[in-house]
């Protein structure tokens, strides 16, 4: 089996001697931290036991925590794993999630085998396991608390939205993702930065959007799912660019060609995320260009990516292509 390596020697230099003869290979809590393209490239290791012990968890956590932040390689490759069973119980559905997810941003060998695993009548939402930083301390114990249903007021914010959001093209769970983040559902919420009602509105962006009460559920719901679309519109679908926009701006985004390097917008896209549960959203009405980004949302790019060789159960090798963190 041979490897073409696209990572640099400074990679080597930080990983590669604590990687030679050792079952924990590099530093796991630096890894962990490391970008998709590096974190795809060591996932295949720990998947092959190329320079470290073959270990399938750690492959899998590292392919996860890259595919979640938008790395088409390591999304095919988590398909490909949960289709033939490697390392994990084999699950088409879970499969053809991920091979779904690849094949949106046009890749070959994805759509491929999304022809032979999807069965639409099994579909699932793309999931997977990140790594646990081991230098992250617990945080205290508190107690569960058993949660009721919904407050009137909540169930009918959340009647409002699944009546409107059809109407903006969006899907209902990632304005009640954006919702809870922003107001938790607080209509009458604001923020020290003038943000105002549910989904958190400046009083530009309510402006721009035609919003004159923003303290009013109906016209901030219209306000607040006009500038989602406009943000899927311009980001291509990209849900991380869509609520980076969101945070911070649209032109923070572009300026810094992904989710801008803020503590307070990267935690914004990773909780929203994870409730939302997908990376890409359905194709919305084109209501501006796209975003003028060097590269497109989950794109390849100009790397080489690792050759794979896996099992022959299905047919899944891939020719040599070019992979990126965006």
């Amino acid at each position: 089996m041979k490897f073409h390596y696209f990572v640099g020697f400074w990679v080597l230099g930080v990983y590669g001697a604590s990687a030679q003869g050792a079952d924990l290979g590099p530093n796991w809590s630096k890894l962990i931290k490391e970008s998709p393209v590096i974190q795809t490239e060591w996932a295949t290791r720990y998947e092959h036991g190329e320079g470290v012990a073959q270990d399938y968890g750690r492959a899998m956590q590292l392919y996860c925590v890259a595919a979640r932040r938008g790395h088409v390689q390591a999304q095919y490759q988590l398909g490909w794993m949960f289709a033939n069973g490697r390392g994990v119980a084999r699950d088409d559905a879970q499969a053809a999630a991920w091979f779904r997810l690849a094949a949106a941003r046009g890749d070959k060998p994805a759509k491929q085998m999304l022809v032979r695993v999807d069965d639409p009548g099994k579909a699932k939402q793309a999931t997977c396991s990140e790594p646990v930083d081991p230098m992250r301390r617990p945080p205290r114990l508190q107690l569960a608390v058993r949660r009721g249903p919904p407050s009137p007021e909540r169930a009918r914010i959340e009647a409002l939205v699944n009546r409107m959001a059809p109407n903006y093209g969006l899907q209902p769970s990632l304005v009640l993702a954006v919702i809870e983040a922003e107001s938790g559902y607080n209509s009458q919420a604001r923020s020290l930065k003038d943000a105002q009602g549910l989904m958190q509105l400046i009083p530009e962006t309510a402006e721009r959007f035609g919003v004159q009460d923003p303290y009013d559920p109906v016209q901030n719901l219209q306000g607040g799912m006009a500038y989602l679309r406009w943000l899927l519109a311009y980001f291509r679908g990209d849900v991380r660019l869509t609520l980076a926009g969101y945070n911070a701006g649209e032109g923070a985004v572009v300026r810094y060609g992904g989710v801008p390097p803020y503590a307070e917008t990267q935690a914004y896209v990773e909780k929203i995320t994870r409730n939302y549960g997908q990376l890409v959203h359905p194709p919305v009405v084109p209501v501006t260009r796209p975003a003028p980004l060097n590269r497109p949302p989950f794109a390849s790019a100009t790397t080489p990516a690792i050759s794979v060789m896996p099992p022959p159960l299905l047919a899944t090798t891939r020719p040599e292509t070019k992979i990126t963190d965006r």
